[in-house]
């Protein structure tokens, strides 16, 4: 079989298997590639979320762990109860929550693995600096796993390293040749910088916006977000990457569509009341 055919029938059922493993993010309604069973990721999440307790120290400042607790209950009813009235699938259904105090004031981060298992660093604290800037950072990282982000990087890293080795096939090693003589993944980075990282600063602006929704429908001030960024950006000083060789979204981008967002969540996602 030559070349071109062989290009062709790849491509053909490629295509194919693509249009068959769509989803589709909450709310935004953006199109997912999803290969990847999710009931997969969440039980090595929670794996990894084991080993992470036990690894790291945890804080025992009671009053502030049990703030975390208590803003994340209000958005896991405020999630739930949003897909209910909206005669939507909850996609935290099958989420099994759980919430850590990380003792490390080096690092300002939280995050939140498939399946709602979320951890916040006492770094972070001095950043959100109240429970509306907690819940806001909450929110975003909530949002990431709601949204189902890793099912698609997982699936798109997948996708994207059978097709490079497809075309390395194809084209006769064209780019193991590249890597050999440059001492590098050339391609790697070039599909990093060229796919990936603009893909991952779409989720993390995705997961802005969902993230001020779940907050507002919590009942939490969302004028507080872009506060946030203004504090991390002074905390960072300046030391951020350039955008495009950055898997996130640049302060100043950041900020901008934050406060365009802000009036139109306060109206279409005001606080709900559950019984």
């Amino acid at each position: 079989m030559n070349r071109r055919k062989f290009l062709s029938y790849v491509g053909c059922s490629c295509g194919g298997f693509i249009l068959n493993s769509c989803a589709t993010a909450p709310i935004t309604e953006r199109k997912q590639l999803s290969i990847i069973p999710e009931a997969k990721l969440n039980a090595q999440a929670a794996k990894i979320y084991e080993k992470v307790k036990k690894k790291e120290k945890l804080s025992k400042d009671t009053k502030t762990i049990n703030l975390i607790k208590n803003i994340g209950q209000k958005m896991e009813d405020s999630i739930s109860e949003y897909f209910y009235q909206s005669k939507l699938d909850d996609p935290t259904k099958y989420f099994d929550w759980e919430y850590i105090l990380i003792e490390n004031k080096k690092v300002r981060n939280a995050w939140c693995m498939p399946g709602g298992k979320i951890a916040v660093y006492t770094g972070i604290l001095d950043v959100t600096k109240n429970k509306n800037g907690l819940a806001a950072v909450m929110g975003h990282e909530i949002a990431h796993a709601v949204a189902k982000h890793s099912v698609e990087r997982a699936s798109r890293g997948t996708l994207l390293n059978v097709g490079t080795k497809i075309i390395d096939i194809a084209s006769g090693g064209v780019l193991s040749d590249i890597n050999r003589t440059t001492g590098m993944d050339t391609v790697g980075l070039l599909s990093q910088l060229g796919i990936m990282n603009p893909f991952n600063r779409k989720q993390e602006s995705e997961a802005d916006y969902l993230g001020m929704i779940f907050s507002s429908l919590s009942g939490y001030d969302i004028r507080e977000t872009p506060k946030i960024w203004e504090r991390m950006k002074e905390y960072n000083k300046g030391q951020t990457p350039p955008e495009f060789m950055s898997t996130h979204p640049s302060p100043e981008n950041r900020i901008k569509k934050i406060n365009e967002w802000t009036n139109q969540i306060l109206l279409e996602y005001p606080p709900l009341k559950i019984s």
